[in-house]
């Protein structure tokens, strides 16, 4: 009788912790995971019941003392319509009514008076995304047959700051949905499902998600946090807005990351677009990723990699000569230093403090072509970054395939392959880093509803050059920047800096060679030198009326290098 009794206990006291489970889980699910939801929905009905409203998780932007700032989230406000039958039978002046709305809210009288005679009609939709205030303005004008439907939708506080890595919330078809940036590859864990909500959450109580989060396989709802940095993000964007402006050029574009750890504060392309008004931009074109999606022939930024690769196999070192003739012919074609004059015996310092052509196809001839090629595909080139957005391109570097000499030498001075901004950056990263390639990443954190965040990692960098390379290539580009750049002009005297300008010819769009008068400049430089916190990343394409990278982007480099220490508060490594 006594074990009959122990049992029933036992399973009546198991029924009351199931039971509190549940209960407290359900408890949890609306007050904390979906209270927003059923808050909308309240307010939904509030005024006028419409459609299901809209729910999307947030994007935020993380500033440099680990505060976040929203980049996307959701704004409440109002759909305004009519029922032109009521406004008719209320025998109320169809103008008196648009004067009325229009002095609180400006809307197009053509259209208010032409669909408030459709009377077989019960429904008009005039304007959306009406603010709260305005909404309770009209709300209370209390004019039968005006409707105002509770509404919410995506809002980018910072307008067109960071728009290409964002992206936008737009429709597919009839599907409403990420469209570009992190709102397109992140669309999964952004968007919001009703319909399974109950049932996930309670699967996910039940299972042993936390692993599932830390494997990297889970992808529930949740919210985004990005690594970069708002301040730092606005700089970069001013830069380049002024320099584009300055020079008439095309498009201009850059990248600040960390170069140890591949995070990126800053991205940004000219010209841009606001994500809050992106029906209003002409072309498509503008809402992609150029820094991701596009290729260029970078120019003379590549040639502190062929040093690397020279320094490297131990076929040069950084006081080897050669006898620069000011050209060199190969397989029938010739090409010559930016001047064309020869300079003699040189050393390899002045191969990258005067950019020359013939000093860099001369590290490729004592390497040899295919070993040459091995390493500018060992630094990632015709290979995608991994990078966090969607539309990644694998650079073009088929001329590697090539039996001929020429193709050689020209890719060793940044002409014939055509590289993503993003892939060049990762490779220049390792000539500060120490010689390894991270990977590019403007996520930080997944932080999921259920209650779990998951910190974005990623697998151990890639060896692909020695550490004492590493150090050697940077003493040589600092080099560069205290002596040669500019003279010698933007030194600082307590930091050391390694860059490297790049001034490319620009390919013909139908094949058949280079325009002789159109340059793709490019300018990297990571600081401070020898234990980099940032590497920073320029282009500008097409620049009117000036020829060279070193007139286009130093000085914007030198004041973008001042703004990082400054707001980073680096202390001084000379």
């Amino acid at each position: 009788m006594k074990d009959i009794i122990s049992f029933r206990t036992k399973v009546l006291s198991l029924l009351i912790v199931l039971v509190g489970i549940v209960l407290v889980s359900k408890l949890y699910l609306l007050q904390i995971v979906y209270s927003e939801t059923f808050k909308a929905k309240a307010d939904h009905q509030y005024v006028y019941k419409g459609s299901q409203t809209f729910d999307r998780g947030n994007i935020y932007l993380t500033q440099k003392d680990g505060s976040l700032v929203g980049a996307a989230t959701l704004k409440s406000g109002f759909t305004l319509a009519i029922n032109p039958k009521v406004l008719a039978e209320s025998g109320t002046s169809t103008e008196y009514i648009y004067e009325e709305i229009n002095k609180i809210y400006p809307i197009d009288k053509e259209d208010f008076l032409r669909k408030a005679l459709l009377t077989n009609d019960p429904y008009e939709e005039i304007t959306k995304r009406i603010g709260e205030r305005e909404g309770l303005a009209i709300s209370n004008l209390k004019i039968d047959g005006v409707i105002l439907v509770k509404d919410r939708w995506r809002y980018y506080p910072g307008g067109k700051l960071a728009s290409q890595v964002l992206g936008f919330v737009g429709f597919k078809g009839d599907t409403l949905t990420g469209r570009y940036g992190i709102e397109s590859y992140y669309d999964d864990v952004l968007s919001r499902n009703e319909k399974t909500a109950y049932s996930n959450f309670f699967a996910q109580i039940f299972s042993n998600v936390k692993t599932t989060v830390e494997e990297g396989t889970y992808r529930g709802e949740g919210d985004i946090v990005l690594t970069i940095e708002p301040s730092v993000q606005q700089h970069l964007e001013d830069t380049l807005a002024k320099v584009k402006k300055q020079y008439s050029a095309d498009s201009a574009g850059g990248i600040i990351m960390n170069p140890m750890t591949g995070e990126i504060y800053a991205m940004a392309a000219n010209p841009d677009f606001d994500p809050n008004e992106y029906n209003l931009e002409k072309s498509t074109g503008v809402f992609g990723n150029p820094l991701v999606e596009n290729v260029y022939e970078m120019g003379s930024i590549i040639k502190p990699l062929t040093v690397a690769s020279g320094l490297d196999a131990g076929v040069i070192t950084a006081l080897s000569t050669y006898d620069d003739k000011g050209s060199v012919t190969l397989d029938g074609k010739t090409f010559s230093n930016y001047d064309g004059k020869a300079r003699g015996v040189v050393p390899m310092q002045e191969v990258l403090s005067q950019s020359l052509n013939t000093g860099v196809s001369f590290i490729v001839t004592r390497l040899g072509n295919e070993r040459f090629a091995d390493y500018i595909r060992n630094f990632g080139f015709g290979e995608e970054t991994g990078i966090d957005l969607p539309g990644e391109l694998p650079g073009l570097i088929k001329n590697l395939e090539s039996t001929r000499d020429i193709e050689y030498a020209t890719a060793s001075f940044g002409q014939g392959i055509a590289l993503t901004p993003i892939e060049t950056v990762r490779a220049l990263a390792a000539l500060g880093n120490g010689g390894t390639l991270v990977t590019p990443h403007v996520v930080k954190e997944v932080r999921y509803k259920i209650g779990i965040n998951k910190k974005i990692s990623y697998d151990a960098d890639e060896r692909v050059i020695k550490r004492e390379t590493s150090e050697e290539v940077t003493r040589m580009l600092v080099n560069v920047v205290d002596k040669a750049l500019l003279g010698g002009k933007i030194k600082m005297d307590h930091y050391t800096m390694a860059a490297k300008t790049g001034t490319a010819q620009i390919s013909k769009e139908r094949g058949g060679g280079y325009y002789e008068d159109r340059y793709l400049h490019s300018f990297f430089g990571y600081l401070p030198a020898y234990n980099p916190k940032f590497i920073v990343f320029f282009y500008i394409y097409y620049p009117k009326g000036v020829k060279y990278a070193s007139e286009t982007w130093t000085l914007p480099y030198a004041d973008t290098a001042k703004f990082l220490i400054n707001y980073y508060n680096i202390p001084p490594d000379r």
